[in-house]
């Protein structure tokens, strides 16, 4: 009985020893020649390995931001403060052909950004500074305004402060223009210096929003003396010139 037991088992062994053999054999004979396909995927895999090796390419920049909300000092400053970052890394090496992978030519590439807009006005004082930082940057760099929702008071100047040409407003947007508000308290004489100041700041908003749009000063005078809130549609806007597109 053991003999035979013994007998069995090499014969199994002999079994599976012939299988392995046959096995190994054939991966070596499909190795030694490739099909194309295989070629193709091993190729293809060479590749993915490379990538995950040197790392995940990184998520493409947000280059948009916000004003949603009033024109205060807290807005204004990190309205300015995102202006210049993106306006710092604005230019950027890309490929001629990124469809082509044999061609590693580059070219240097100026990226735009879109200033989101939808407010219902706020500090003067606030709105020139964000204004004159638009200037600056939009000199090398194209601003892309968008106004949504209600884009009022100090609001309309940075709406239309854009790059000419991309300038969007939505399409159920509305835009509100007056006369610079101030207000305050005290002795005579600190009251004529505030008026002066009132004056003068009045003076300078009409002369950048005729710089901005397609309004003359005569005619964005008389409607600044109507001391009322001048509400714009959307289509109004884009004929004034405060936007160009609608969507």
């Amino acid at each position: 009985m053991a003999g035979f037991l013994a007998m069995a088992f090499l014969f199994v062994l002999d079994f599976f020893a012939n299988r392995c053999y046959i096995s190994i054999c054939d991966i070596g004979e499909q190795m030694s020649e490739p099909t194309e396909t295989e070629e193709k995927n091993k190729a293809e895999g060479a590749m993915l390995t490379s990538l995950l090796l040197a790392g995940a390419p990184p998520e493409p920049e947000l280059r948009k931001f916000t004003l949603i909300g009033d024109v205060t000092e807290e807005t204004s400053e990190k309205i300015i403060s995102t202006m210049l970052y993106l306006h710092g890394n604005a230019k950027v090496e890309e490929l001629v052909e990124p469809e082509n992978p044999d061609n590693d030519e580059t070219e240097e590439v100026v990226r735009p950004f879109e200033f989101i807009i939808s407010t219902n006005g706020g500090s003067a004082d606030e709105m020139f500074a964000i204004y004159d930082i638009m200037r600056y940057v939009r000199e090398e760099v194209d601003v892309e305004t968008y106004g949504i929702g209600k884009v009022m008071s100090a609001g309309t100047l940075l709406l239309a402060a854009g790059t000419k040409g991309k300038r969007k407003i939505g399409k159920h947007c509305r835009v509100m223009i007056h006369s610079v508000i101030g207000g305050s308290v005290g002795p005579m004489h600190q009251l004529d210096n505030e008026m002066r100041e009132i004056r003068s700041m009045q003076e300078a908003y009409i002369t950048a929003i005729c710089n901005e749009t397609n309004l003359t000063e005569k005619k964005l005078r008389s409607i600044l003396k109507r001391k009322v809130n001048v509400y714009l549609t959307a289509e109004e806007a884009v004929e004034h010139g405060f936007a160009d597109i609608i969507v």
